[in-house]
């Protein structure tokens, strides 16, 4: 009697798990389209603000689109640290599906 008791209870923590899977993998993919995104959506990006985000646009409407998000840090505005915090949240294909504004929390300084 105890086999079947035992599969029954992993089926269901296997339920339960695989339930939180999509909200889970939604989240992680939520990104801003660069090739696409009007100056609306490229602001809610981490340190992007209208700016930063207008000379994006302009960026991509003289040069063409973006090959690479890498790309990004040829336009003024957006260096390395910058970009670091962009990268996960921007593709260059696909829909943007980024909704709210990425807040990235300020780290603790060294002599706290």
């Amino acid at each position: 009697m105890k086999q079947p008791r035992r599969i029954t209870t992993m089926l269901i923590l296997l339920a339960v798990v695989l339930a939180g899977a999509p909200a889970i993998a939604a989240e992680s993919k939520a990104v801003v389209n660069i090739n696409t995104a009007d100056t609306e959506a490229l602001m809610l990006l981490p340190r992007v603000g209208p700016s930063v985000a207008q000379r994006i646009v302009e960026f991509r409407d003289k040069n063409g689109k973006f090959k690479a998000a890498e790309d990004l840090m040829l336009v003024s505005g957006v260096g390395e640290k910058t970009f670091a915090l962009i990268k996960p949240h921007v593709t260059i294909s696909g829909e943007t599906t980024l909704v709210e504004k990425v807040r990235i929390s300020k780290a603790p300084s060294e002599d706290s």
